[in-house]
């Protein structure tokens, strides 16, 4: 069964354009590695919540919009090994300076998760 990392990324809107050009060639280098699928979806339709929300999981500060994000394994080993080979690419190691990232990596979320309603 398929394994899923998930992101949630806060983009000042005046980065967007360069956070989602960047994303295309992570997207290439984690698909060239095995990821099955690579998704990044901009908020549309999210507004701030009265106790939880994705702005206030992000601490989303004006001028910024939330990304939602995910990637499909085939496996959690797959996802592993994926991800071993991702960051030792040097196609990678310009878009890894912290300084030069078209967002706060501080405000980001992520983890992995099982897959466990596939229709």
């Amino acid at each position: 069964m398929a394994y899923v990392d998930g992101f949630l990324v806060p983009v000042p809107r005046r980065n967007l354009k360069k956070y989602l050009a960047m994303s295309k060639k992570c997207g290439k280098v984690w698909r060239s590695h095995g990821a099955v699928e690579y998704r990044e979806c901009v908020a549309d339709d999210v507004k701030k919540g009265k106790w939880t929300s994705f702005p206030q999981s992000v601490k989303l500060k004006r001028g910024e919009v939330v990304v939602y994000s995910w990637i499909v394994y085939k496996t959690k080993a797959a996802r592993n090994k994926t991800n071993k080979a991702v960051f030792a690419d040097k196609r990678m190691a310009p878009m890894m300076n912290p300084k030069k990232m078209p967002f706060d990596g501080k405000r980001m979320i992520w983890g992995g998760f099982k897959l466990a309603v596939d229709l």
